[in-house]
């Protein structure tokens, strides 16, 4: 609780100061608010978003809930009229964000927690795959989930993000080698993703759709070198795809995804391994990084 208090507190100090700045200055207002009237503006937002964040960061949870809904819906107004105008890009930017943070406050001052355990629910519980299914079999499925998680990561996600920014008249310039330089680690990182899915579903008797996890647990190939080395390849692939898009809003939306996974799917993850694989899996977190690679340890390649 006393995080998303804290939260709350600063969010009341930033959202103060940024109204002094868009009255003081008409670039910033102009960034920010684009053609909408601040005065108009600042009659709803001034005590719904600063006086709420201020009485939340006392821990009144009614304060939470009002500035976490007002934070949403400006958020979605602001973005739907950068959209139509191509105005007030940096302040739906800015709000995206803020929404977000207003979410995970409000569940640690509710509920003193994230509740990230409901990622797992449904479809991508973690189940073992079925012990019947072949290699062939899992090496296909596999594949096939590539095709459809690199198709839309990697090219529907990012060409909209694009477009939304270009739209948004958020975009920076780039260098022109940073298109062949992006194109190089893309093709390096897709390289590792693939080795380390065709390791896990041959020797791993399973897939890395969580429906179907392996029923080994796989050290063996890139898994020798890094713990996940197609989180890495992935969140490397992501960063890559904004580079060669001179995109920095992609850029963000992969490291965003790298920390998603790092703090709330990872632990998850390693949870159900730990339960699953024992002091085999502890050893091995123990030796091999999650994300820097070093030299392989001496660990068997496969454990039932």
């Amino acid at each position: 609780m006393r995080w998303g208090r804290t939260y709350f507190a600063v969010q009341a100090v930033a959202g103060a100061l940024w109204w002094a700045a868009v009255f003081a200055s008409p670039v910033v207002r102009d960034v920010t608010l684009g053609g909408l009237d601040p005065v108009a503006i600042a009659v709803f937002d001034i005590p719904l978003f600063v006086v709420a964040s201020f009485v939340a960061a006392f821990g009144v949870r009614g304060a939470a809930v009002v500035c976490t809904g007002w934070t949403g819906v400006v958020a979605i107004a602001l973005a739907v009229y950068a959209t139509v105008t191509t105005e007030a890009g940096w302040g739906a930017v800015t709000m995206a964000p803020a929404t977000l943070g207003c979410v995970v406050a409000l569940c640690l001052v509710m509920l003193g927690r994230v509740p990230t355990a409901w990622i797992i629910r449904g479809p991508f519980a973690f189940r073992p795959a079925a012990i019947r299914a072949t290699a062939a079999t899992n090496v296909a499925s596999t594949f096939r989930q590539i095709v459809v998680f690199w198709g839309l990561f990697l090219v529907v996600i990012p060409l909209i993000v694009a477009a939304v920014e270009q739209r948004w008249a958020i975009a920076l310039p780039f260098p022109a080698f940073a298109g062949p330089v992006g194109g190089v680690v893309l093709l390096a990182a897709s390289i590792l993703g693939l080795s380390s899915a065709f390791v896990m579903s041959t020797l791993g008797s399973g897939t890395p759709l969580p429906s179907a996890m392996p029923n080994n647990l796989v050290i063996a190939g890139p898994y020798r070198w890094v713990r996940n080395p197609m989180a890495l390849s992935g969140i490397v692939q992501g960063a890559a795809v904004g580079v060669m898009l001179s995109s920095w809003v992609v850029i963000g939306y992969a490291i965003a995804g790298s920390l998603l996974w790092n703090y709330v799917i990872r632990p998850l993850e390693e949870s159900d391994l730990e339960q699953r694989f024992g002091e085999v899996f502890r050893q091995y977190r123990e030796t091999v990084r999650c994300w820097i690679p070093r030299a392989p340890a001496s660990f068997p390649l496969i454990h039932r």
